[in-house]
């Protein structure tokens, strides 16, 4: 990062989307990271009496709707990418090529966002609002599994779990 970026200075198109790149495969590392970090009873926990969602499936879930995100603001970046049943329960294999699959087509969209190349539809208030609703969604359910984990006596490692908030190593 340059100087004046650090000092609050302006930042040009390229920088910005080096940065907005870097904002998102940072949260993508954190989700694997967790995802490694979870054995496979982990996955299976759940808090609901009544069928809600285990960990392996709140995981599908932030597949499920970045997928969605790209139907609605650039069809063709969603073509190809299967989506999890509501009731399904993948395992840590699917989960990872899913979420990096994802990954990489938000990563696109965000591209085209802010480099106007490709059809893209961010929302009204622009691409960091939208990386903004990205992360802030999978961070919601990232909290949601830890707690679930943690309630369900399947603790992720502290080391892990801290390394979450560290976004310079991570």
């Amino acid at each position: 990062m340059s100087e004046a970026t650090r000092a609050g200075g302006m930042i040009g198109p390229d920088q910005l989307l080096a940065q907005v790149r870097e904002a998102w495969r940072t949260n993508h590392r954190i989700t694997l990271l967790l995802l490694a970090a979870i054995d496979d009873e982990g996955l299976r926990c759940t808090l609901s009496k009544r069928g809600g969602r285990t960990v392996a499936r709140q995981l599908a879930h932030l597949h499920n709707v970045r997928v969605q995100q790209l139907e609605g603001r650039a069809k063709d970046l969603a073509q190809g990418l299967p989506t999890f049943a509501t009731e399904e329960e993948p395992d840590r294999e699917r989960l990872e090529q899913a979420l990096t699959t994802s990954a990489a087509r938000v990563e696109a969209f965000l591209e085209r966002a802010i480099t106007g190349e490709g059809k893209a539809r961010p929302f009204k208030r622009g691409v960091i609002t939208t990386l903004a609703y990205f992360v802030a969604h999978e961070s919601h359910h990232r909290g949601n599994l830890l707690l679930t984990l943690k309630q369900c006596g399947h603790k992720v490692d502290p080391a892990v779990a801290m390394s979450i908030w560290d976004w310079d190593q991570v």
